[in-house]
């Protein structure tokens, strides 16, 4: 069986992660965003891996041989380049393996995280024999969404409904998919279309087109808040389900993924900070003034010896070869690859960037091995909080202040951030 994977986006909403990198190669959970979804597609029974490209396809292609070769020989990638971008639906016009046999396939948003239950929904596919399969999952609120309607008993999709004002429903479109070949035809060739728009709604009107209901989690990671709340239900899932894959240890309190090449503090507490005189005169100093409700004499009340801890929470990722300095305190975060997090340091909420690698987008796209390999670094006393994004080689001078930033790669802060801004 093949799988699309739509890859061709800018990625703006992720901005400033995928201005130095396409979208599906951000880590998620210390892996390609990407890669989450390869592995359960091979575990599907998923042989063929079609990736339609278009942001900085060289980069790409690289990345992903690499990825590909450790999942064995169980899977061939392919790439279909687009020379504009086509859309959700264009994309496949282009795949001539799509059209070598009359099996159904896999497409995917590729900023889609999920429980992926990929052999439910083909035997639900091969069940209802109807051109193509939605998956779709229930929300809170689905006036900011477009809503499925749908036959509860038998899944069978009648329409959509774009923001409703009034509650019609509350499954909305889920981003994964499995199409007969027979959707190609109604697609135009090489033309920017959008599958939602332009083709679902048509084939719910010919009866064609059925909904699968998500029962695990489900997140659309492709903006920062939304990227953290992903991050929290995923770990939350390891936890019910596969809690070895979650650290442990004295400095772990909460649902932890730490990679086993970071390097971590000998007094770091990943839910709080371990305190002594020093750091409470300089957190009432430093930190104090930016709006943290706690005060020096509850600070000095915790103390209990050469060790005190300041509880906070959990959710934290951090990633392959990341330094972080005693008397840190990191919750509803990710540390991406060989960034540093120096002492006595706060981050809430954050998401900080990488290493940068040996290539640099110069222009349309095209990298240039010309840059040599630079860290991420967070210095001490610094408070990070309120979905600040740091992109990579970003070092952040010490006893600052970020709050809500938007931090572009290559910049050094050394003033606070009292208010969301874009650093340019």
């Amino acid at each position: 069986m093949k799988a699309v994977i739509l890859v061709g986006g800018y990625g703006t909403r992720l901005r400033p992660l995928t201005l130095t990198q396409p979208k599906p190669l951000v880590e998620f959970a210390n892996k390609p965003m990407m890669l989450h979804q390869m592995e359960a597609l091979v575990k599907a029974g998923v042989d063929t891996v079609i990736l339609a490209v278009s942001y900085l396809p060289e980069l790409l292609e690289k990345e992903m041989k690499i990825h590909a070769e450790k999942l064995g020989e169980r899977i061939k990638i392919v790439f279909s380049p687009e020379e504009q971008p086509l859309g959700t639906a264009g994309p496949l016009t282009l795949i001539e393996e799509l059209k070598e046999d009359n099996e159904p396939f896999f497409v995917l948003n590729s900023d889609i995280i999920c429980d992926f239950p990929f052999c439910e929904m083909i035997e639900f596919h091969k069940r209802h024999k109807k051109e193509g399969t939605i998956a779709v999952t229930k929300v809170e609120e689905p006036s900011k969404y477009g809503v499925c309607i749908l036959d509860e008993q038998t899944g069978k999709i009648d329409s959509f409904v774009e923001k409703p004002q009034e509650f019609v429903g509350n499954k909305i479109n889920a981003g994964l998919y499995i199409l007969n070949t027979s959707v190609l035809k109604r697609i135009r060739y090489n033309t920017p279309t959008s599958i939602e728009k332009e083709v679902f709604p048509f084939m719910a009107k010919d009866g064609e087109l059925y909904a699968f209901v998500l029962g695990g989690f489900w997140m659309d990671v492709g903006q920062p808040k939304d990227f953290l709340t992903g991050m929290r239900l995923y770990l939350k899932h390891l936890h019910e389900n596969d809690p070895g894959k979650l650290a442990s240890g004295d400095y772990i309190v909460g649902d932890v993924i730490v990679d086993r090449t970071a390097s971590i503090g000998q007094r770091l507490q990943l839910n709080g900070y371990y305190l002594n005189n020093s750091f409470i005169n300089g957190f009432s100093r430093y930190i104090m003034s930016h709006t943290m409700a706690i005060n020096e004499d509850h600070l000095k009340s915790l103390y209990s010896g050469d060790k005190v801890l300041l509880i906070s929470g959990p959710n934290v990722v951090i990633g392959p070869k990341v330094r972080i300095e005693e008397g840190v305190c990191l919750q509803n975060c990710t540390v991406l690859s060989e960034s540093v997090i120096c002492t006595h340091t706060w981050i809430s909420g954050s998401i900080i960037g990488r290493k940068v690698g040996v290539f640099i987008n110069v222009n349309r796209g095209i990298w240039h091995p010309t840059r040599h390999l630079r860290v991420c670094r967070v210095g001490s006393w610094v408070r990070v909080e309120n979905t600040t994004v740091i992109g990579e080689d970003v070092e952040v001078k010490d006893e600052l202040y970020l709050n809500g930033a938007r931090v572009l790669p290559h910049k050094a802060i050394s003033s606070n951030v009292p208010e969301p801004d874009i650093i340019m």
